[in-house]
């Protein structure tokens, strides 16, 4: 990397977080422990991925994935790790694959169902994300089970199948790791709460219903998918956690709640953001509106809400903070670009192609991932400056991976390592 952009890339680790976060002590450069990376918000720091791929350009090795699944790659202890289910969901699955062969090294599966509920068509079985740290990888697969495995034999350790919800269209909501502590949101139709499990033995260490009343609201409007992330206000950690009707923020350690944020909206699975002093939050469906405020203990008043966007706000893509400016691509491939503290559109453009998967930032650039297979990769910057585009032969669903200068690129069908030659 040039010492502009090291030091590019050291404004904006300090404007887009707080000390010591995230929760997770793994930020090695040989690791991407977290779907959103190891910083829990899709940068990818001192990485350099390529700008040009393809089928037959700069792939070091592409390994078939059995099933469909969702959940984005992690990488951990030399292995890139995913799960995955049948489209039936009679099964669920982890695999592990060596990271510098594509070899799979662990296939096995977890949980086995008899009655899967249904799961909507853009969704599967296997959408939940895995988390880790060295020697365990803690796999979810929302209500149908969740465990922790040792990285090294792949064997369960502990597992946990008593944390149900009906999801109504399948899992989505990925776990994290804070401390000694396992969190993940519960946002069914019937039951909404979220839940702290030890680390070591899957022991439930403390459950915190949502505050909210959905008496009157159908099941529908009850449910979310979205993953908490962890900040930090005042000197004090917080867990920021979305839900339906509204986000909350609450003691990572005891589970108390802070405070609330209400809205209008439900089944979002794009994951909060903190910088400048700002939560950053999409509100699902069905009109999704982009919130920018500033968090404060109780009820948050409206007056502290700094700026809303109404306009190409994505539902399932997370977005992402740089420096000064936000950058988000809505389902159906229209990127904005804001001003992060005023919300001020500085640019706008529409790519071809729907998005599920949320875009990461590496060297100066962003790369976005469409469900019909193409990256468009543009530089960061007040300026529109496109840089190059790519197809692979099957779409993301999957947030990428990166490790060194290498994307690992989960398609509907295959698992790559891409990098220069």
């Amino acid at each position: 990397m040039t010492a502009y952009l090291d030091l590019a890339w050291a404004t904006a680790v300090a404007l887009a977080l707080p000390a010591h976060l995230p929760g997770q002590s793994d930020t090695h450069s040989d690791s991407w422990p977290d779907y959103r990376g190891p910083l829990w918000n899709g940068h990818a720091p001192n990485s350099n991925p390529p700008l040009d791929w393809s089928e037959k350009r700069n792939v070091t090795w592409k390994t078939e994935i059995h099933g469909r699944g969702w959940s984005s790659p992690i990488v951990q202890d030399g292995r890139v790790w995913v799960t995955t289910a049948p489209r039936n969901g009679r099964t669920m699955s982890v695999v592990a694959v060596d990271l510098e062969t594509g070899k799979k090294l662990i296939d096995r599966v977890v949980f086995t169902n008899e009655n899967p509920e249904h799961v909507n068509a853009l969704n599967s079985y296997a959408s939940p994300s895995p988390t880790s740290e060295p020697g365990r990888v803690y796999v979810h697969f929302g209500t149908y089970g969740t465990a922790c495995i040792d990285t090294e034999t792949g064997d369960t350790l502990w597992q946990r199948r008593d944390i149900n919800c009906n999801h109504m269209e399948g899992p989505g909501s990925s776990p994290v790791l804070v401390d000694d502590l396992l969190i993940f949101n519960v946002d069914g139709t019937d039951v909404q709460y979220v839940i702290a499990l030890d680390k070591t033995t899957g022991k439930t260490r403390w459950k915190r219903p949502r505050s909210v009343d959905f008496g009157r609201l159908p099941p529908d409007l009850r449910k979310a998918y979205s993953t908490p992330i962890l900040i930090e206000v005042d000197g004090k950690r917080q867990l920021v956690s979305s839900g339906a009707q509204a986000t909350m923020g609450y003691d990572p350690t005891t589970g108390k709640e802070l405070w609330r944020l209400r809205y209008r909206g439900f089944s979002m699975s794009s994951r909060p953001l903190f910088g400048h002093g700002l939560v950053f939050l999409s509100t699902g469906f069905m009109s999704p509106r982009f919130y920018a405020f500033r968090p404060q203990t109780g009820e948050v008043p409206q007056g502290n809400v700094v700026w809303v966007a109404r306009r190409s706000v994505p539902t399932m893509p997370s977005a992402l903070l740089i420096d000064d400016l936000l950058y988000m691509v809505n389902d159906k491939g229209i990127v904005t670009c804001y001003e992060a503290e005023t919300g001020k559109t500085v640019w706008r453009r529409r790519f071809d192609g729907n998005h599920s998967a949320s875009p990461i930032y590496a060297a100066g650039r962003i790369y976005f991932f469409d469900r019909e297979g193409r990256t468009v990769v543009v530089a960061a910057g007040r300026k529109f400056r496109p840089l190059g585009t790519n197809n692979l032969a099957d779409g993301f669903m999957a947030s990428p991976a990166v490790v060194g200068d290498a994307l690992l690129l989960r398609t509907e069908t295959h698992l790559y390592r891409i990098e220069k030659k």
